[in-house]
């Protein structure tokens, strides 16, 4: 089955059926978890928290869930929001956040942009996308995160001097990427050596699928900017 929502996601949001443990979970802990857009988002992001946090972070698409767990257990005073509309994918993270009793970590389970057009001007410390769907086919290019549109947005909600992080293993969105951000007057690559980009941030956790990709001979890249 393929859902088409409006904004900027597109393809399945369910696959397998979920064991009887995470539908209970997904009833009964995603509604706690979950950000609630109907609301006015807090002026201070920091709020939506039950524990104390000093900066807030973004993740968009996080798949699954390898980089957002980490980044949330070693930064226990840092709090993450996480975007993810595949259906597995959420469950599998809500079912390790309720395990692990984490504290520091919201969710969402739809389209991206309804989270970044909520979210206060300058109200983030970090936004990353890592391994988007890098729709291949140059018809399907369109469909893409980034854009225009999307800088726009991740512009708007980023603090000045802070970073946006993405990360793919191909070639054609890498470049897709750094052209998008070159042309944006709000973003500028950060790299000054090839090691800027071929190597990962530190304590990188991996993810299932840049694993994937190592193995099919793809070569992850890191690109990092800074809104200016």
């Amino acid at each position: 089955m393929t859902d088409r929502y409006e904004g900027s996601f597109y393809g399945r949001r369910k696959g397998k059926p979920l064991s009887p443990t995470r539908t209970r979970l997904m009833e009964e802990e995603l509604p706690r978890l979950s950000l609630d857009l109907d609301t006015p988002a807090p002026a201070d992001l920091r709020s939506l928290f039950d524990v104390t946090v000093d900066e807030v972070c973004l993740e968009v698409g996080f798949g699954g869930g390898e980089h957002l767990l980490h980044r949330a257990r070693e930064n226990p005073s840092v709090g993450y929001i996480g975007i993810e509309p595949f259906v597995g994918s959420m469950a599998k993270v809500v079912t390790a956040v309720t395990e692990a009793g984490l504290r520091n970590i919201r969710l969402y389970d739809d389209d991206a942009v309804n989270v970044l057009d909520w979210l206060p001007e300058a109200s983030l410390d970090m936004a990353y996308q890592l391994y988007p769907d890098p729709w291949p086919k140059k018809r399907h290019w369109k469909r893409r995160f980034i854009n225009e549109k999307n800088l726009d947005r991740y512009a708007r909600v980023l603090k000045p001097g802070h970073q946006f992080r993405f990360a793919s293993d191909i070639d054609t969105y890498v470049d897709w990427t750094l052209r998008h951000c070159r042309d944006h007057a709000a973003f500028e690559w950060t790299a000054e050596t090839a090691s800027d980009w071929k190597e990962p941030w530190a304590n990188w956790p991996g993810t299932r699928y840049e694993a994937k990709a190592i193995r099919e001979n793809r070569v992850p890249r890191y690109l990092t900017f800074l809104r200016v």
